[in-house]
């Protein structure tokens, strides 16, 4: 969520910053943050150009904020996930969860968020420590978690990563407009049906994997 004015300030001070915050998350999601000035911040915003400084200390201090509203989606995203999956056999853990991702992603009112997210990925700047921490740790720990349930193995071990990468990746086709694969006949409406469909296939199919993998003997005995 977006942080509140400091207490005392006035309703143009409030009006000024929230204007600023709309014009930053625009601007950073449609390029990169060093392509981003203060300048074109200011003019966007309507607002004078120490009005930045003023509020945020600086450009990167407003890029925290707008970078933070985007975290907070995904921290929220993690969250329902979780709910979703408690209480559950491992394999259908990972269902549900994958249910909840899918439909936040593929929400068009997300679409911001997610840009945010792929510029600080391809553009790292200071921020990334907040996205990864907050955001993609614990992501990665809960399916972690489900996938060592399902090995039956601790979840430090190196299969376990490999296999919530593995589920991961399975999902990039069904989220990113790919125009390769929509003319080579992969085509996905995000209908809720088709959502629910998408998620139980990569379930299945990471599950038959994921146990495919847990059954094998270690490279070092195979090798023998």
């Amino acid at each position: 969520m977006k942080k509140r004015a400091a207490p005392g300030a006035t309703r143009t001070d409030r009006e000024t910053r929230e204007r600023l915050l709309h014009a930053s998350e625009q601007l950073f999601a449609a390029r990169d943050f060093r392509d981003v000035t203060v300048r074109d911040i200011a003019r966007a915003a309507r607002a004078n150009v120490a009005a930045v400084n003023y509020h945020f200390g600086d450009k990167l201090g407003l890029y925290r904020e707008v970078l933070q509203v985007a975290i907070d989606a995904i921290r929220e995203t993690n969250e329902a996930g979780r709910r979703a999956a408690e209480g559950h056999a491992p394999a259908e853990k990972l269902r549900r969860y994958l249910a909840v991702f899918l439909r936040r992603v593929l929400n068009p009112e997300y679409e911001t968020v997610h840009r945010l997210i792929q510029r600080e990925i391809d553009h790292p700047t200071p921020a990334m420590d907040a996205l990864v921490e907050q955001a993609a740790r614990p992501r990665l720990e809960f399916l972690s978690g489900v996938v060592a349930e399902l090995m039956e193995c601790d979840p430090g071990d190196p299969r376990v990563l490999r296999c919530v990468a593995s589920t991961l990746a399975q999902t990039i086709i069904w989220i990113r407009k790919n125009p390769i694969a929509e003319r080579l006949g992969f085509v996905f409406k995000p209908t809720p049906e088709n959502i629910e469909a998408a998620a139980r296939h990569i379930a299945d199919f990471s599950v038959a994997g994921i146990r495919a993998v847990a059954a094998q003997k270690p490279t070092s005995d195979r090798a023998r």
